[in-house]
């Protein structure tokens, strides 16, 4: 008997709680069960189930030991599914998504070669400012730009992008261009209400990040609402790169489709000017 059939078998033994249910379950003998608890005891030298005529039940070295032992099995079961599904084509619907100027210009791009090469895909993909909820709206995965918040999401760093400040040339010729990002205190900026903290830029100063409370007249949800020609400003107070993430709900294995379009992206991104 191999020890992971051993570690296996104490598992059932707590969870089913009795020798019997747990050989049932597992497909084995009583007796084999038997062996495994009594192989994993000496071998441990501490008596992990307490037995007697009636019933059984974990001393408290035994449920520590189970609390840690079902993690590490439940991790080793999702390598092995992860691993094989690596060889699995990808099928079925992908639900993305994604924000209204980020994607167009680098999320579809990536998706019109992504489904020549998986002819069985099919992707729908929600452009959206907003947070939504993948969850409850039935979403495999989102891309979000910025700072991740605090939650049960799974993620993986896609890539990272520069954060600039840019305007119209008719306006910095009318108004003046900022040479400082305490100048943008008397400009009318444009205020993107889907952003945390909308109108607290960061910058750069002297080494380190401060942000500047700016203002305007004109706020909106989408980023795209300046068309036009634009000139990048203010390149010398660049704060660092913001973060390009996909989160994804926090199911033990991703579907063949989600994880081949994640390692897709990823690739895609890398080659691209962020």
């Amino acid at each position: 008997m191999n020890r992971i059939e051993d570690y296996q078998a104490f598992v059932a033994i707590i969870e089913k709680r009795s020798l019997t249910a747990a050989a049932h379950h597992l497909r084995r003998s009583l007796q084999s069960v038997s062996r495994s608890l009594a192989a994993l005891e000496h071998d441990i030298g501490i008596e992990l189930i307490r037995r007697t005529t009636r019933r059984l039940s974990p001393t408290d070295a035994g449920l520590a030991f189970y609390r840690r032992l079902s993690a590490a099995l439940a991790e080793i079961e999702a390598a092995k599914l992860e691993t094989s599904n690596r060889r699995a084509e990808a099928t079925g619907l992908l639900r993305i998504a994604g924000s209204t100027v980020f994607s167009p210009h680098y999320v579809v791009p990536a998706l019109t070669e992504f489904l020549m090469a998986h002819p069985r895909v099919e992707v729908e993909l929600e452009l959206s400012d907003g947070y939504v909820d993948l969850i409850g709206e039935g979403y495999d995965l989102a891309i979000r730009i910025g700072e991740l918040p605090d939650s049960t999401l799974k993620s993986k760093l896609l890539a990272k992008s520069r954060r600039v400040v840019f305007g119209a040339p008719s306006y910095f010729a009318k108004y003046g261009r900022p040479e400082s990002p305490e100048d943008l205190l008397r400009h009318q900026c444009i205020i993107r209400t889907a952003a945390r903290d909308a109108n607290a830029w960061p910058f750069k100063l002297n080494g380190r990040l401060k942000t500047v409370k700016v203002a305007g007249r004109l706020r909106t949800s989408g980023a795209l609402a300046d068309r036009g020609d634009a000139e990048v400003i203010l390149t010398g107070f660049e704060p660092p790169p913001t973060a390009i993430h996909a989160v994804w709900p926090a199911t033990r294995v991703l579907p063949a489709r989600t994880q081949f379009f994640i390692e897709f992206l990823a690739k895609h991104l890398q080659k691209q000017q962020l």
